[in-house]
């Protein structure tokens, strides 16, 4: 069984926010508070996890400020995500590391705990979410969501690797990893607990619902 304290949390904030016209993601407000301080708060209630790091790279300062170590990503050609994957492996004391993205403010309170249950009955290196999404069908489908998951922080050597040879999608990295997958589609489980905020439309259509 995988305790709280052998896991560290890294929030992933260093994106370029491209799709909401380059403002910073992790600073919007959601409900009157910036969406990675919900992230934060989310993490913290949930009780699952040691500490909590933050990845960015600009207005560290700002996020700074919520109390916790802010970490740029380590690599100077940017690399998506992976690079703050890479930069939470680095710096994570723990044996296990939890990812989680800034703009999902309802993740799971249970998150952690589910993922590491996973990876410890599967012997697994990755335990990655999946959640229900309507398909080009319509149809609900159970889809994995790779910026949410538990990685033994050994797999630190094989991402570098991966990101030197050019690597830049997380599911091909992951793919060379055994990785449990969990489903978050239990009777009690939020239907827009995944939902991630990529414009400011899609915020404010989520602010809504959720209020």
């Amino acid at each position: 069984m995988i305790q709280a304290n052998d896991i560290t949390a890294i929030i992933l904030a260093g994106g370029r926010g491209s799709r909401m016209g380059g403002v910073d993601k992790g600073l919007q407000n959601f409900n009157g508070m910036p969406l990675a301080l919900h992230t934060l708060t989310r993490l913290q209630m949930g009780g699952g996890v040691g500490e909590i790091l933050l990845n960015a790279n600009r207005n560290l300062a700002a996020y700074e400020s919520f109390g916790v170590s802010v970490w740029p990503d380590a690599q100077a050609d940017y690399a998506g995500p992976l690079s703050g994957f890479l930069s939470g492996l680095e710096h994570c004391e723990t044996p296990y590391l939890l990812i989680v993205p800034c703009d999902t403010p309802l993740l799971p309170l249970d998150l952690a705990q589910r993922l590491a249950a996973a990876l410890a009955a599967q012997d697994a290196d990755i335990a990655m979410a999946a959640a229900p999404e309507a398909g080009k069908d319509g149809h609900m489908q159970l889809r994995t969501q790779p910026v949410f998951c538990l990685l033994r922080v050994a797999l630190l050597e094989s991402l570098v690797r991966f990101t030197q040879d050019g690597g830049r999608k997380i599911d091909a990295w992951t793919a060379l990893h055994k990785t449990a997958v969990v489903p978050f589609d239990a009777p009690g489980d939020n239907p827009q607990a995944f939902f991630n905020a990529n414009t400011l439309a899609e915020l404010q259509h989520l602010e809504s619902h959720a209020a």
